[in-house]
């Protein structure tokens, strides 16, 4: 697996882990085409079926890939974070996707056009490569929320859910909504209501008007299933950095 080296320059200013896990020089080919972008609760990122203008790259927040049915019933498939990139049909070649992408936890970052990185990862076999690795870790976190949504109780999936969000967060607040959860975790609010009403019982988190504060990070993780850890680990393992 190639590490990729964490650039030491003062310029870099970004939480995204994707772009700090670039050498120097692939970063620079990335750097003069990235715009600061506030990304607000529910701003759409990507639209279904549509060309694909700009990628994303998180500092913080949560973005939600959402599949939509015909009958217009949602599900969440897939989440991103400051561990990657919204957009990742532009590394295969590709201009449009079948899903959404918004965002469900608002947080801030960086966009740049899809048509210029897409141009811009022709020009480095290394940069490709990290976007690859990125798209593997992708693939395994869907695959291990399918597994974990068919083996594992409610709490636990909701304790893990708050643990990655936790991760993608600069602090230990952050706003996280009933619909946003029971997308997630593939279940009704109500069923959301008694599994966050069981972890404040816990004095593990505080959750008021779709707020939530993790209270206690240790407890937390101690009440969720293994999927947490398989995933970071993968993460950790496949970008080369780690996760602070």
């Amino acid at each position: 697996m190639l590490v990729h080296s964490v650039p030491t320059d003062a310029n870099r200013r970004h939480a995204n882990r994707l772009l700090n896990g670039l050498s120097i020089a692939d970063y620079e080919l990335l750097a003069p085409h990235l715009k600061a972008e506030p990304l607000d609760y529910r701003a759409v990122l990507i639209a279904a079926y549509q060309p694909i203008e700009f990628v994303y790259f998180l500092d913080s927040g949560v973005a939600s890939l959402v599949n939509t049915m015909i009958n217009g019933d949602a599900a969440e498939v897939g989440t991103i974070g400051n561990e990657g990139i919204v957009g990742l049909p532009i590394v295969f070649g590709d201009t449009t996707a079948p899903n959404s992408v918004y965002m469900q936890v608002p947080g801030s970052g960086a966009r740049m056009s899809a048509v210029v990185f897409g141009q811009q990862l022709k020009l480095s076999h290394s940069l490709l490569d990290a976007f690859l690795h990125y798209a593997n870790a992708c693939f395994n976190q869907v695959a291990q929320s399918a597994a974990c949504a068919y083996f594992h109780p409610i709490e636990q999936r909701c304790c893990r859910w708050l643990l990655m969000t936790r991760d993608r967060m600069p602090t230990d607040e952050f706003l996280l909504t009933q619909e946003f959860l029971a997308m997630m975790l593939g279940v009704q609010r109500s069923s959301v209501n008694i599994a966050m009403g069981s972890l404040q019982k816990k004095g593990l988190v505080r959750y008021s008007r779709g707020h939530v504060t993790i209270l206690d990070r240790d407890g937390l993780h101690a009440a969720s299933c293994e999927c947490y850890d398989v995933t970071k680990r993968e993460f950790d393992r496949l970008l080369g950095t780690s996760a602070t």
